[in-house]
């Protein structure tokens, strides 16, 4: 009898200790699996262009960046404007633009120092949407944590403007925030759970969207979207996959990101062509001799 009855107990603990091992597993696995998306994305068409940052439309003309420029489309694509001088007029040394974003008669921009993988010099740079020129920027403090800015994002609901940060560190596992008018620093949001190599941001119907390079361009795995819903706390927020990019030409380096509202589409940069490491061009794929740059169109249904 006593044997059965430790036959029976170290057949209970091997359930236990391995059962729970294996339920974490799955969890982790499957952390992403209960997503339910909130739009059908209905791929309407591919248009090249000359940046391969971001990008941003209030309807009626397109905006795109550069690490270096700022290039402005009518809605047939033609360029209207280009400004290849984007970083005059400011005090601290910045070469890189990441994701943009309008709002009113304004581009927002994350723009800062970057080099192998380390940004330094973060800031939010306003620019009138019609001569791309500088107009202010917001001051930057450094004891936010942020190490990077990859895109940024406004969100007129709540007078908001968001930040992303690119690096693989616990930094990138929060959204940076600041006041939408007086620009000050308003604190920063706990992503859970949290996506890797964040890409792009944009702000639409009470949500934030954000692209990640998190697929392998090697292994033809593809980039995703994700939608984060702000918790009522306002220090975290609830993330869940909204779109896997199996559908784009060639898979590579997913970028910025928007919403037309105007006229029911979502729009997605997307690079093709060029091998990236630590987050810059280094070399190209078989068959290629340039990165090429392309706005996915999306109807939303």
């Amino acid at each position: 009898m006593k044997r059965i009855i430790t036959v029976l107990l170290n057949i209970v603990l091997l359930f236990c200790v391995f059962g729970c091992t294996t339920g974490k597993e799955d969890e982790m696995e499957n952390r992403w699996k209960d997503y339910v998306p909130r739009q059908n994305y209905e791929l309407n068409s591919v248009h090249a262009v000359n940046g391969r940052q971001g990008i941003c439309t209030d309807g009626e003309y397109y905006w795109v960046s550069g690490s270096t420029t700022l290039t402005k489309y009518d809605k047939e694509w033609n360029v209207v404007l280009e400004n290849r001088d984007p970083f005059k007029g400011y005090e601290l040394e910045v070469n890189h633009i990441g994701d943009i974003d309008v709002y009113q008669d304004e581009l927002y921009l994350g723009v800062e120092y970057f080099m192998d993988g380390v940004g330094s010099n973060i800031q939010v740079a306003v620019y009138d949407k019609d001569t791309l020129e500088l107009k202010r920027v917001f001051p930057f403090k450094e004891e936010t944590g942020q190490l990077e800015c990859s895109g940024i994002a406004v969100d007129y609901d709540s007078a908001t403007v968001y930040m992303t940060s690119w690096v693989d560190d616990e930094s990138s596992s929060y959204l940076y925030t600041y006041d939408l008018h007086t620009g000050e620093y308003k604190g920063r949001i706990h992503m859970q759970p949290y996506p890797q190599w964040l890409q792009g941001i944009a702000y639409y119907d009470g949500c934030l969207y954000v692209t990640c390079d998190d697929g392998n361009a090697d292994d033809e795995d593809p980039d995703h979207m994700y939608r984060i819903s702000i918790n009522e706390n306002g220090i975290s927020a609830r993330v869940t996959l909204e779109k896997t990019f199996d559908d784009v030409i060639r898979q590579g380096e997913i970028e910025g990101l928007s919403f037309d509202r105007k006229n029911g589409q979502f729009l997605l940069l997307y690079n093709r062509g060029a091998r990236i490491v630590l987050g810059m061009p280094k070399g190209f794929y078989e068959g290629y001799s340039e990165e090429i740059h392309e706005v996915f169109v999306y109807d939303m249904k």
